[in-house]
């Protein structure tokens, strides 16, 4: 009989699903479903639920390799791990003697959310006193946006959608990429009649269930946020009391909203101003309203500035003292772990760069501006992250990865769009094949997974290869010479935290805040307890100085013009998560093919038909798609859903070729959303 384990989704961290996984041998599991848990609730997305078809995917890379081809052929040779780690060992040596310690540039992200596996990449880093990672892939921005208003990255536990009146979705699809929200909200709609309130640039999935869906053009939210905080004052639905004791409002704030009006904002986000009003008068209405605030607005140059716009809405009304009101961004502020033991923090030095990884393209193609004036990156270890297809202007990244100066070594699962470029290759173990320990943004658990079956051929851990290189580069640090379980129970100890196994047997650990604390009733993470309308941006990051000193529209986005005139989201697709899950034929099979959705009187303006051929643009490059006639969008606005493998273009590139990395404000973060094209029949 199989035997049925749990397991945690390392994949996404809003979810960080726990799993149920049916193992029906040492080497091979069946289904994979959700386990009764209080937030994953027995739901997983259809990617996850597929999983043995990626675990056991015929073109999983097996054993270690070296390149015999030409940089990017993608032509190797198998080699034995002894060698392929002297090998990496030697060439990391011979960069640091030629051009010094901080041309070694590790490089990761969130091909896996688990801390011990996705993180110890830093303690060989600090350790070995390399360039450090400013990482700016996904959270960068929103975080910025979030903390300007509250100060404390947390909020108001996601279990109490169940005692919401009102859910306000902003800036997510839940459908595609967080099932057990849409599982919470439709259980509150069923139970309670809860209303369900979108907010996106096109009719989503998850727009198309809810009751009102406002669909601003892309980068336009803060102006939409403004108009109904203006409505809010105007029409005396704003907690003015709670405005008093919690917040830093004052007659100036006062007199900047109520010049933000709906019809300012209406010219400005295209959202009829009737609508915005309706959905203000809603929200205030509604003392118990749940304001759940996704990543998708925030990849913009402004996206920061929208980020702390939108999170101002609570604030206003007063949402926050209510059970099922507030807001929540990520929970990712509670759960106080010491990382010390697995990033190698007590070996951290200030002093050495950092390098901006959405910028991974002009740092490798030696622009002086991304080198922090220091010396060229000339070796890279890279784990979790394929920078070939999902970074910004993915050519120039392509164009750095040609140079045969840079010795490049990649860990990985399959042969990625990256992989095609290293020097040495070394396969990967999955999430069922190691340990790891997770924290969650969208709930309250920290988890502990076990293997469920034995890795794959020769695959390693990330831990593993680690120490590897750490034993042959005489890196010394307590982390390297713990097996992974003995390093999760060190980390679990100085956090005060149980131990692996308790916190495993129980099915997770909640850390879950207090209703005062969670709701800010104690105040709010800065040093006075208020909540920000005029947040110290400059604090938050080297760009800030130059943002607007109160919530406000910022028309810093990518301009669109008579040669660029539609603006490009390129939104997550549902059965890809970036580049994983691109490789199964199942996930292919569903999303078909590179597909824009255009507005109907956009496609006739332009004289092309629905599913014909399509050509898009812009200075950086161009690529064929096809498409779809789409009325759930505005005119001049283009949805791309990503990420496909560059394969299935035929230039050979993807989405991301035409995606600027320059960097937002005011700490950075890629601008994925925020792109002027041109579309043209093929």
């Amino acid at each position: 009989m199989p035997e049925i384990l749990p397991s945690v989704c390392p994949h996404d961290c809003p979810s960080t699903c726990a799993l149920r996984v049916e193992k029906l041998d040492a080497r091979t599991i069946g289904k994979v479903s959700g386990a009764e848990h209080p937030y994953t609730a027995g739901a997983v997305c259809a990617k996850v639920a597929r999983y043995a078809e990626r675990v056991h995917h015929p073109a999983r890379l097996a054993y270690p390799q070296r390149r015999v081809g030409g940089k990017g052929e993608g032509r190797f040779e198998r080699i034995g791990w002894d060698d392929a780690l002297d090998l990496t060992a030697e060439r990391l040596r011979a960069a640091m003697a030629r051009h010094g310690a901080e041309s070694v540039w590790p490089f990761f992200y969130a091909g896996t959310m688990g801390l011990v596996q996705r993180d110890g990449i830093e303690r060989l880093r600090h350790v070995m006193g390399w360039s450090r990672q400013h990482s700016t892939f996904c959270s960068a921005i929103a975080d910025a946006g979030w903390l300007a208003g509250t100060g404390a990255k947390h909020g108001v536990d996601a279990r109490e959608i169940h005692e919401a009146d009102l859910v306000v979705v902003w800036g997510g699809n839940p459908v595609h990429t967080q099932v057990n929200l849409m599982h919470h909200i439709t259980l509150a709609r069923r139970t309670r009649g809860t209303r369900l309130v979108v907010i996106d640039p096109y009719r989503t999935p998850t727009a198309a269930k809810a009751d009102l869906h406002l669909m601003p053009r892309p980068g336009t939210d803060a102006a939409l946020a403004c108009a109904v905080i203006h409505v809010l004052l105007a029409e005396n639905l704003a907690d003015r009391d709670y405005l008093a004791r919690f917040t830093d409002f004052s007659p100036a704030i006062e007199a900047h909203f109520a010049a933000r009006s709906p019809q300012w904002a209406e010219a400005i986000s295209g959202v009829p101003a009737g609508q915005i009003r309706e959905f203000a008068r809603l929200y205030g209405r509604t003392p118990r309203a749940y304001l759940r605030l996704g990543y998708g607005f925030t990849r913009s140059r402004n996206g920061a500035v929208s980020m702390h716009a939108a999170s101002c809405l609570p604030a206003v009304s007063g949402a926050w003292q209510h059970p099922g009101g507030g807001a929540l961004y990520s929970q990712g502020g509670i759960y106080g772990l010491d990382r010390t033991l697995i990033q190698g923090l007590d070996r951290l030095d200030r002093g050495v760069r950092a390098l901006d990884q959405s910028r991974i393209g002009a740092v490798l193609c030696g622009d002086a501006e991304a080198l922090a004036g220091g010396p060229p990156v000339s070796a890279m270890l890279i784990q979790n992250t394929n920078p070939a297809l999902v970074a910004p202007d993915s050519l120039a990244v392509r164009r750095g990865l040609m140079r045969e100066d840079l010795f490049l070594c990649v860990h990985e699962q399959f042969m990625t769009e990256t992989a095609r470029y290293a020097d040495v290759l070394l396969p990967a173990t999955t999430f069922l094949e190691h340990d790891d320990l997770y924290q969650a943004g969208g709930h309250t658990f920290l988890q502990v997974a076990r293997p469920v079956i034995e890795p794959y051929a020769e695959c390693w851990p990330n831990h593993a290869v680690l120490a590897g290189l750490a034993e042959r580069l005489g890196a010394d640090h307590p982390g390297f010479a713990l097996d992974t379980p003995a390093l999760i129970d060190a980390t679990l100890a100085a956090s005060g935290r149980p131990d692996a196994a308790t916190i495993h047997a129980a099915g997770g650990l909640d850390c879950a805040l207090d209703f005062r604390a969670a709701h800010f009733l104690d105040g709010f993470g800065h040093a006075d307890g208020r909540f920000r309308f005029a947040p110290d941006w400059a604090a938050l990051g080297p760009r800030g100085a130059d943002m607007p000193p109160l919530p406000d529209h910022w028309a810093v986005t990518d301009p669109t013009d008579r040669e660029h005139p539609f603006r490009l989201v390129t939104a997550p697709a549902r059965h890809f998560l970036n580049s994983s899950f691109t490789e199964t034929a199942s996930a292919q099979r569903h999303q078909r093919r590179p597909t824009a959705f255009v507005h109907p009187d956009d496609c006739a303006a332009l004289g092309i038909a629905d599913g014909a051929a399509l050509r898009i643009g812009n200075r950086r490059a161009s690529l064929s798609l096809h498409v779809q006639a789409f009325a759930g969008v505005q005119r001049g606005v283009v949805i791309v859903e990503s990420l496909w493998p560059a394969a299935a273009f035929p230039e050979g590139h993807g989405i991301n070729a035409l995606t600027s990395a320059e960097p937002a404000a005011p700490n950075g973060g890629a601008v994925f959303h925020d792109t002027a094209v041109w579309l043209r029949a093929a």
